[in-house]
């Protein structure tokens, strides 16, 4: 039997060059006051790269299973500017900011209601089985850089 394609999970849309990607707040993000958590910004940030690569060709999954390597978060910057709350309908959006052989740097917010609530700059850097960097296949490259319009 096919499966309905309204069965298949999100992964955001990119609109002008930025990759968005819709959040919900749900219990388990927050503390006891519900307030999200702060560590959790990173989740959605995470959720949200991972879905802008795959859109973009990078199939992190075969890309570890064939051994030819994965990412590994190597630097990250926020900025908690307000709260996120339960029940809040977040976006985020993510553009790629910067892009070397083995490593790429990705400039995320999250926003409700259009107000940016944290804003953050991740590094990860592409490692083969060995843990050692190693240069991103190619076609990622390419497809990245033609995301940024380069």
């Amino acid at each position: 039997m096919p499966s309905d394609p309204s069965d298949r999970p999100y992964a955001g849309r990119f609109v002008d060059g930025e990759h968005r990607f819709a959040v919900r707040v749900y219990y388990e993000d927050t503390d006891a006051g519900g307030v999200v958590y702060h560590a959790n910004y990173l989740r959605f940030f995470e959720r949200a790269r991972t879905d802008m690569l795959a859109l973009l060709g990078a199939d992190l999954g075969e890309a570890l299973s064939s051994g030819e390597g994965g990412y590994v978060v190597t630097e990250a910057a926020l900025k908690y500017r307000a709260p996120a709350r339960l029940g809040d309908a977040l976006v985020v959006a993510s553009r790629m900011a910067d892009l070397r052989a083995a490593s790429c740097a990705v400039q995320q917010k999250v926003m409700r209601d259009g107000q940016v609530l944290v804003d953050g700059r991740l590094t990860v850097a592409f490692i083969g089985a060995d843990g050692r960097p190693r240069r991103q296949p190619a076609s990622w490259i390419e497809a990245f850089k033609a995301q940024q319009g380069d």
